[in-house]
C-alpha cells in the first residue's frame, strides 16, 4: 500500500529548519553550526536543527532565571498557572496528528500509535499536572520551643517552587518525555531549559511554539538543540540551574546526579531498566504470551521499562516461548508512517548495531536464537528476536540492550522466579502473570521495582508515581510525587 501524504503543515516545520527557543526569540547557534537529524525508517537527512554552544545554554539559563525572579511569572496565580497548561494542552490536541508524524519522522516510531498513545498521555499528563496547580498545600504547625516557654508563635510550612529547571531527556518518547518534566515545572510556577536528546528535538521545537501560543511569557520556556557532551554538559554545569532533572541512560544519570551534588542541585532522575515479566503456571497462557510480546516489542523495545526478561514456570516454558515467536514472525515491520505497520525501525544505525552485536554474543554464547535475529536496511531495522538456552548471569540478562530482544528463562517456584527477578542492577518495573491473587500479593512487596503490573506491562497513568529502585534512578515522575520534585519545603516561625 502506498504510504498517507504528510500533513501540509508537518512538511513546513521540517523545511524551514526550526530555530532553539531562547528567552522568546528564535536563534541560531552563536557560531553558527548546524546537525543533521535522520528519518531512522530510510537512514535519509530529514532536515538540520542548531548545535548549541555552551554560551547558548547559558543564555538560556539566564533568559529563565530572569523569568523566575524578575517577570509576571513570578507573580501568576495558582488558577493562571492551571489554566495556561489547559490551553496548552488543548493546542496540543488540535496539533495531535502534526505532533504524532514529527515523532514518526523523527524518531522511527509508528505515528497512529504516537497520536494514540504518546501525544494523547502527554496531553491528559498536562491536563493532570494543571489540576495540582491549584492544589499545592502548606500547612500550619503548633510548636512547643521549651526555651521560650512564655512566648506565643505562628508557624506554618510554605510549599514553594524550586527555581530554574534544566531538563534533559531521551530519544524514545521525546515529546512525552518533555512533557513530564514540563508539567510539574509549569504547574509550581518553576521555569524550565529543556535539551531533548540529540537525535529527536522536533517535537520539542513545535512544543515550544505552542508554549508562546499558549501564552506563557517569554523565557519560562526555552529549548536548546545540540549534542549530550556540549550543550548537555554545560545545562548541568551552570550554576543558576536549581534542579536537573534527566531521562536515559544510567551511565549518563550517574555522571549528571554527580555533577548536581557539587553544587547540591535538586535532581531526579528516570533511567535504564531491564524488567521481568513473571509467567506463573496458572495465568491465561495465551493471554500472557500477548501481553509478553507487547511488553518487549512496543516501541521498538526501546522503552525504559520494556519487558526484557521472561520468566515462565518450567512446565509452560516452551509452548509461552513458540506463541511469543509466533507473534514476533507475523509482525509487520516498515516505515512508521503506514498506520498497517507494527514495528517501526530503532532510533539509529549505532542503536541497529549495538542491539544486533547483543543478538551476536548470544549466538557466540551457545545460546538459541528462537525466531528473529536479523538486521536489515534500508533504515535501521531489527527484527523482533527471542532467545533462550541463557545463563542468568549472560550479559544478555543482566545489560539493557533497548532493542526489541527478548531473553526467556524457565523457573520452577516462586521463590526461584523471585530469585531471578531481583537479580539485576535495575529495578524499574516488573510484571506479574496470574489470576492467584494470594501469590500475586505475596510476590509484590518481594519484587524490588518501583512499578509492578498484574496481568499487564507498561501501564502507566498520570496518577502513578513512575520511577526505580537501585540503578534505575532517583525519585519520581507524575503524580503527587513529581509536585514534590519541583517544589521546596519552607519553615517559618513568627513570634507574636
Amino acid at each position: 500500500m502506498s504510504l498517507p501524504y504528510l500533513l501540509p503543515a508537518t512538511s513546513e516545520f521540517i523545511q524551514r529548519a526550526p530555530r532553539m527557543l531562547i528567552g522568546g526569540d528564535w536563534v541560531e547557534a552563536a557560531d553558527g553550526q548546524t546537525m543533521p537529524l535522520h528519518n531512522p525508517a530510510t537512514g535519509e537527512v530529514l532536515c538540520v536543527v542548531p548545535r548549541a554552544t555552551p554560551d547558548d545554554v547559558d543564555r538560556a539559563v539566564l533568559a529563565a532565571r530572569q523569568a523566575f525572579d524578575d517577570s509576571a511569572w513570578s507573580r501568576t496565580r495558582p488558577r493562571e498557572r492551571q489554566n495556561l497548561l489547559w490551553k496548552l494542552a488543548d493546542l496540543m490536541q488540535r496539533d495531535a496528528e502534526l505532533l504524532a508524524q514529527l515523532e514518526c519522522l523523527n524518531n522511527g516510531k509508528s505515528a497512529a500509535v504516537a497520536q494514540l498513545m504518546d501525544v494523547q498521555l502527554a496531553i491528559d499528563f498536562l491536563r493532570y499536572m494543571a489540576g495540582w496547580a491549584t492544589k499545592i498545600e502548606g500547612s500550619s504547625v503548633e510548636v512547643s520551643l521549651p526555651l521560650m516557654p512564655d512566648d506565643q508563635f505562628h508557624s506554618f510550612i510554605r510549599r514553594e517552587a524550586v527555581g530554574v529547571v534544566g531538563a534533559i531527556v531521551a530519544w524514545n518518547f521525546p515529546l512525552l518525555l518533555a512533557c513530564w518534566k514540563l508539567g510539574p515545572a509549569l504547574a509550581t510556577g518553576c521555569t524550565v531549559v529543556l535539551k531533548p536528546a540529540d537525535e529527536t528535538p522536533l517535537t520539542a521545537l513545535k512544543l515550544a511554539e505552542l508554549v508562546l501560543e499558549a501564552g506563557y511569557p517569554e523565557g519560562v520556556f526555552n529549548v536548546v538543540t545540540g549534542t549530550g557532551i556540549t550543550a548537555g554538559s554545560a545545562l548541568t554545569h551552570n550554576p543558576l540551574v536549581d534542579k536537573l532533572t534527566f531521562t536515559g541512560s544510567t551511565a549518563v544519570g550517574k555522571q549528571i546526579g554527580k555533577i548536581a551534588m557539587d553544587s547540591m542541585t535538586r535532581v531526579t532522575l528516570e533511567l535504564g531498566g531491564k524488567s521481568p515479566t513473571i509467567v506463573m503456571a496458572d495465568a491465561d497462557l495465551k493471554t500472557a504470551a500477548a501481553g509478553a510480546a507487547s511488553a518487549i516489542f512496543f516501541n521498538q523495545g526501546q522503552v525504559c521499562c520494556a519487558g526484557s526478561r521472561l520468566y515462565v514456570q518450567r512446565r509452560h516454558f516452551d509452548n509461552v516461548v513458540a506463541d511469543i515467536s509466533d507473534i514476533a514472525n507475523a509482525m509487520k515491520l516498515g516505515n512508521g508512517l503506514d498506520p498497517s505497520v507494527e514495528m517501526g525501525p530503532l532510533i539509529s544505525a549505532r542503536q541497529q548495531e549495538r542491539v544486533y552485536n547483543y543478538i551476536e554474543m548470544g549466538r557466540e554464547s551457545g545460546a538459541t536464537i528462537a525466531c528473529g535475529g536479523e538486521q536489515f536496511g534500508p533504515g535501521f531495522f531489527v527484527k523482533p528476536t527471542v532467545i533462550v538456552d541463557v545463563d542468568q548471569k549472560h550479559s544478555l540478562v543482566q545489560e539493557e540492550i533497548f532493542g526489541p530482544v527478548l531473553v526467556a528463562i524457565p523457573f520452577d517456584d516462586e521463590a526461584d522466579a523471585l530469585r531471578m527477578a531481583n537479580d539485576s542492577p535495575y529495578g524499574l518495573g516488573a510484571s506479574i502473570w496470574s489470576n492467584d491473587l494470594a501469590a500475586v500479593h505475596r510476590m509484590i512487596p518481594r519484587i524490588k521495582s518501583g512499578s509492578v503490573w498484574v496481568n499487564c506491562h507498561s501501564a502507566l497513568d498520570p496518577a502513578l508515581p513512575f520511577g526505580g529502585y537501585k540503578m534505575s534512578g532517583v525519585g519520581r515522575e507524575m503524580g503527587y510525587a513529581a509536585i514534590e520534585h519541583y517544589t521546596e519545603l519552607k519553615s517559618v516561625l513568627i513570634k507574636l
